[in-house]
């Protein structure tokens, strides 16, 4: 039977999901990010995918979501979203040393995954972290350089106010750009899927940047698939690939 707790890592909100059998063993851990507007109940069906498998899942409710959600989110385009990115990075570390501690960890094996922005955060965390085995990146760009350049431009011609200096606001997003630092991807094992009909994170830009990459020895074991006529939305089906994978990789 599995068992979902709510637990309170410092101040960030997490679900975590694992057979009861496991509950206070060493387990490979896998941290799960969701998407922009969402919260961390709505990745429990995943959750449970992936617990079934014998991981340790831990879903944290990102920075202006869920739990942690403010009255108001910024008027001016991209702050808040890629604010919510960046406390995810930050807060990675924050979430590993707390189940390291309590030597939760099996053989410090550690998955990442994500829908979109969680996606978005799961290429941001392989730039910066070796100790990551496997990787999920759902509906996400692997550009954030390129996407923030594209929101900035998309809102200054449908008349929002664009600040001049939000590009310098933003100029910490080179560091976590896996399209510019293919070789941080390290011949780790990574998921990635992608709707052709996508319509908020358009397909061809990311199809691009995988293909690319999976030519170099870097990106050697990036698994790229297609979601023919599908949109910004994931499926049990889907959901199950994934769970798959993680199952195939890092058991």
């Amino acid at each position: 039977m599995l068992k979902i707790r709510e637990r309170h890592i410092h101040d960030i909100p997490v679900l975590e999901v694992i057979d009861e059998k496991y509950l206070n063993e060493p387990r490979p851990l896998i941290i799960f990010y969701h998407g922009w507007q969402t919260n961390k109940e709505l990745l429990l069906t995943q959750g449970r995918r992936l617990a079934d498998k014998g991981f340790r899942v831990v879903l944290p409710d990102g920075m202006h979501h869920g739990q942690r959600k403010v009255a108001e989110k910024s008027s001016v385009p991209s702050v808040t979203f890629f604010s919510t990115i960046q406390y995810n990075l930050i807060e990675f570390d924050v979430i590993i040393r707390y189940f390291k501690e309590r030597q939760l960890i099996l053989k410090d094996k550690i998955g990442v995954g994500g829908y979109s922005m969680g996606g978005m955060t799961v290429a941001g965390l392989l730039t910066q972290h070796p100790e990551i085995k496997v990787g999920a990146s759902i509906m996400g760009t692997p550009s954030p350089v390129e996407y923030a350049a594209s929101i900035r431009s998309v809102a200054a011609k449908r008349g929002y106010h664009v600040p001049s200096s939000l590009e310098a606001i933003h100029s910490w997003l080179p560091q976590f750009d896996l399209s510019e630092l293919p070789e941080k991807v390290a011949g780790r094992p990574l998921l990635v899927w992608h709707g052709t009909e996508d319509e908020k994170i358009p397909y061809e830009p990311v199809e691009k940047v995988y293909q690319e990459m999976m030519t170099m020895e870097s990106g050697k074991n990036i698994q790229f698939l297609k979601g023919e006529n599908e949109g910004h939305l994931v499926t049990i089906e889907l959901m199950e690939t994934i769970a798959d994978y993680f199952e195939e990789y890092m058991a």
